[in-house]
């Protein structure tokens, strides 16, 4: 039995290098053509930045607020390059989004001390939805490359005084250095995770409030398994391997322990 185009092209995106991920998008989309819509709303992949031309504040772009070619800029809401006929939110929702842009504008300098934010929202047709974009790049004091990619897809379906939100979260870590002395360190990889809540809404606003409490609780949680799992599992590896101290100094060391062990075996 073939296997399935789509599955198949999953299938190897999972199995190639991460930092890498949105190359090798590219190079499978001109393979198969057909699979390019499905291949790019299904893929997380790290997020580009873009400059608002009528606001000339920068946003985050991905396929949320792609229409064709275009990006729509959660500042201005229009589309670069200009689209007629690109898909925008309603006035209500829209009023909301530009709500949890200044939230989430907060959020990022609060946490993040730096980086990009952007929230962009459509409805649904019993509530709304949308997503969180948060990178923080490395600055030139970083002797290396390194970026931070969150994505936070959410769902908020209404149901009387409450509303159920559904949350999936991805993370995107990407750290190279290099040095003389060590060499180099490439480090890449993601985090998915998904969470489901039922929360009071008081009003249209509580939406933003709601979602930020479950995306701040959602990504401390992420940012320990990272470190646990990523920086914690290889700095184990690299101590197994590599010693600091030098061949001759761990000589000096055993010798010297051997001596103290005789001296206090000669007490005995």
């Amino acid at each position: 039995m073939a296997a399935d185009p789509f599955d198949a092209a999953l299938d190897l995106l999972r199995r190639l290098n991460p930092k890498d991920i949105s190359q090798n998008l590219t190079s499978i989309c001109s393979l198969v053509p057909d699979l390019t819509e499905d291949l790019l709303s299904s893929v997380d992949q790290p997020l580009q930045v873009k400059r608002c031309r009528v606001t000339g504040k920068d946003y985050l772009t991905c396929d949320y607020n792609r229409d064709g070619d275009s990006f729509r800029s959660p500042w201005s809401n229009e589309y670069d390059p200009p689209l007629a006929d690109g898909t925008v939110p309603s006035d209500a929702i829209r009023k909301l989004e530009i709500t949890a842009n200044d939230a989430f504008d907060i959020y990022r300098d609060l946490y993040y001390e730096g980086g990009l934010s952007s929230v962009y929202m459509w409805e649904l047709d019993d509530g709304l939805a949308g997503v969180v974009l948060l990178k923080k790049a490395s600055t030139e004091s970083f002797n290396g490359q390194g970026d931070w990619d969150s994505i936070h897809v959410f769902e908020a379906q209404v149901r009387g005084r409450n509303a159920h939100y559904k949350l999936t979260s991805t993370i995107i870590l990407n750290v190279i250095t290099s040095k003389a002395s060590l060499g180099t360190f490439d480090l890449g990889g993601n985090l998915t995770r998904q969470v489901e809540r039922d929360i009071l809404v008081e009003d249209e606003t509580s939406h933003v409030a709601n979602i930020g409490k479950m995306v701040e609780d959602i990504e401390s949680k992420m940012r320990n398994q990272l470190q646990e799992v990523y920086f914690g599992k290889t700095k184990d590896i690299v101590s197994d391997l590599r010693s600091i101290s030098t061949l001759s100094t761990a000589r000096e060391e055993k010798k010297l322990q051997s001596e103290v062990v005789q001296n206090l075996e000669g007490r005995e």
